[in-house]
């Protein structure tokens, strides 16, 4: 868990099906909001896309992305990295 590595979602193309909120497994998103907010952005496993892999309209990037890291897994368990 990194301070330098979290989801940022783009919501001019995010259609709020919440897919994101409900793959993740590390608390990163509040669950309690109608649409995807980053609560604890320091819960995100450095490297993973999981989220992102997961969202229909790819509203989802990261801040500290290299781009060199997306699909060589980050070993966090979500099954999507």
């Amino acid at each position: 868990m990194v301070e330098n590595w979290y989801p940022v979602v783009d919501f001019s193309l995010c259609n709020e099906c919440l897919i994101c909120v409900n793959h993740c497994p590390h608390g990163v998103y509040d669950k309690e909001k109608d649409l995807p907010s980053v609560i604890n952005p320091d819960n995100c496993i450095d490297g993973c896309h999981g989220c992102q892999s997961k969202c229909p309209e790819n509203a989802i990037n990261y801040f500290g992305d290299n781009q060199s890291a997306a699909g060589t897994g980050c070993g966090c368990g979500c099954t999507s990295c």
